[in-house]
């Protein structure tokens, strides 16, 4: 019961999250998004739906669990709703590309679908994970997140620790949709040079089954691959921290 009642809370502001964007309802409303965006589309205007569903929810969740102690008020800022909705638009374009090339060139040689349907969708999706976490807290980086003490006194807001909360999230995002898009797709390469290229009604369950179970995996080790309470070294804050403290190590929320 603690654990569930932990996952709903937010770590540094104490604040409710929205059922949808806690981490335990990342899988299911993911999933489907993660499967919808990563299919070979017919037409451009499908791959740009799923492509914005899946932004909409990845920036909506990076918003909701990000370090918001420097932040003044509880309302998004003008400039927090122009970095999200810039995120959310830009990532839906960027991940509908490969369809994009495919319908505007007229691609249909085997080696190129492969190419732009199977391979660039990988780096892609990595990509545009990190994209999404650095635009929608950008303030993080640009304000800085409090740090404090051992014993849990607050000694200031540093940049550098904002900056090093976000490098790893960002990493544990490329992680958990990197690899995501990465294994079932590495599958059905495989799977399309055996038998089952001459059965194409088992090719789409598997694909969905796949992309699904890897998302379920990979979600705690992404979450866990870095700790939520994070630890810098004092030579690595500003020089007006590294004076208001005498401990070597001080500590930050990192966000999720």
């Amino acid at each position: 019961m603690k654990c569930v009642l932990q996952s709903s809370i937010h770590s540094d502001s104490g604040d409710v999250l929205p059922l949808i964007f806690r981490p335990p309802a990342f899988l299911p409303f993911a999933s489907p998004l993660v499967v919808g965006s990563f299919l070979p589309h017919a037409t451009v205007k499908s791959a740009l739906f799923w492509q914005f569903m899946m932004q909409s929810y990845c920036a909506g969740f990076n918003y909701a669990n990000r370090n918001s102690s420097s932040e003044q008020g509880k309302k998004m800022s003008l400039n927090q709703v122009v970095m999200v909705a810039g995120s959310v638009s830009c990532s839906t374009c960027a991940g509908a590309v490969p369809q994009i090339i495919i319908r505007q060139l007229g691609i249909s040689s085997a080696p190129l679908l492969t190419l732009l349907r199977s391979l660039l969708p990988v780096p892609l999706a990595a990509a545009l994970a990190s994209f999404s976490v650095y635009t929608v807290r950008y303030e993080e980086l640009e304000k800085g997140i409090q740090v404090f003490d051992s014993n849990g006194n607050s000694v200031g807001i540093s940049k550098a620790a904002g900056e090093k909360a976000i490098r790893e999230t960002a990493v544990s995002r490329v992680a958990l949709l990197g690899t995501s898009a990465a294994l079932p797709n590495l599958l059905m390469l495989f799977l399309m040079r055996t038998r089952f290229k001459r059965n194409p009604l088992l090719v789409t369950p598997i694909r969905h089954l796949s992309a699904v179970l890897t998302l379920g995996l990979m979600i705690p080790v992404s979450f866990s691959l870095f700790p939520q309470l994070g630890m810098i070294e004092k030579e690595s804050l500003e020089k007006e921290l590294q004076d208001a403290t005498t401990d070597g190590q001080l500590f930050y929320h990192r966000g999720l």
